[in-house]
């Protein structure tokens, strides 16, 4: 049994409303939290006991020092530290959060989401791999934007491949650029929620801010900027080389894509799929992998990736359909 002593009114902030956070704390780790007062037992397995404690005594120091808390941000700091045990809520709420901006904090809101973003900071290359909805894309141009912020890159670049078109875009109504923009939309969404749009709509036209299809990439050499390829998975063998050898000096790429979606002709290879191969043991390249409990979209987004996924594994355990 560890026992803690609280500030004066800290117990409501941890508990929250209806006793949710204290709870959500309990179901994550095997233990058991008991109030007097201002004092707290914790009682249960031994390592989860220590866990707990640290969060909470973490949490009374900021609490001290004046930190404020919601309870969604509680919630999500014991599932993030109850996965991985050497991460902190002290981390959680002075390291991991970041305003890109100025407009909207940014935090993460899972133990692989909190591994990219550190894994974006400490490479130049930076793979991200998984399921629709677990923030692959929105994360980096988050990162992407607060590095142009920063001043540690002069531009940004975010490219697509324009896949569902094909070699079609010329039968598409509209200019060039009306044609590509309905698959560049996601990035654009992104800026926009992280950034005024007045500040974007300028950064675009000055192009200090480039979103355009992955072709467009060809023949240059992006120098001092921050790059994101998208949807990476519809790029083909030869696109993914292509792409790669466009990095600079003074740059950093990221890629990403989910592998369970490629929409690429039948006959061609993912050029994702071979970089996983080819680059995985490269130094200075980081891979992250993220699965169906990294989602952060509706709850039943889960649920239907995970149902998605049995039915695949059922079929291919079963054979091809005759």
């Amino acid at each position: 049994m560890k026992k803690i002593e609280l500030p004066p009114r800290a117990v409501e902030t941890l508990y929250g409303v209806h006793d949710q956070n204290i709870k959500h704390l309990e179901s994550l780790l095997d233990v058991r939290v008991d109030a007097r007062g201002q004092d707290l037992s914790l009682d249960g397995n031994p390592a989860d006991v220590e866990t707990a404690g640290r969060i909470i005594e973490d949490f009374a120091a900021l609490f001290r020092e004046g930190k404020t808390f919601t309870d969604k941000e509680l919630r999500e700091a014991f599932a993030q530290i109850a996965e991985d045990r050497s991460y902190s809520l002290r981390d959680y709420f002075t390291k991991a959060r970041f305003n890109p901006a100025g407009k909207k904090q940014v935090a993460p809101k899972s133990a692989n989401q909190r591994r990219y973003i550190e894994a974006i900071q400490a490479n130049d290359i930076v793979f991200g791999i998984g399921p629709a909805g677990t923030g692959k894309s929105y994360l980096a141009v988050a990162m992407a934007v607060q590095a142009l912020t920063q001043k540690q890159v002069s531009r940004i670049v975010l490219a697509r491949p324009a896949v569902e078109a094909g070699e079609r875009l010329g039968f598409l109504p509209g200019d060039l650029q009306e044609k590509v923009d309905p698959y560049l939309r996601p990035l654009y969404d992104a800026l926009f929620d992280l950034m005024d749009a007045e500040r974007v709509a300028k950064m675009l036209e000055k192009r200090i801010i480039e979103v355009a299809p992955l072709a467009f990439m060809r023949g240059r050499t992006l120098a001092d900027a921050f790059i994101i390829l998208d949807e990476a998975q519809n790029t083909t063998s030869e696109q993914m080389k292509m792409a790669l050898t466009r990095i600079g000096f003074g740059s950093k790429a990221v890629i990403t894509g989910d592998v369970t979606q490629i929409d690429l002709p039948t006959g061609k290879r993912s050029g994702l799929v071979e970089a996983e191969r080819i680059l995985s043991k490269v130094e200075g390249i980081e891979f992250v992998y993220f699965t169906d409990k990294d989602v952060v979209r509706h709850r039943l987004v889960q649920q239907i990736i995970k149902a998605y996924e049995s039915q695949t594994n059922k079929g291919e355990a079963a054979g091809p359909e005759r």
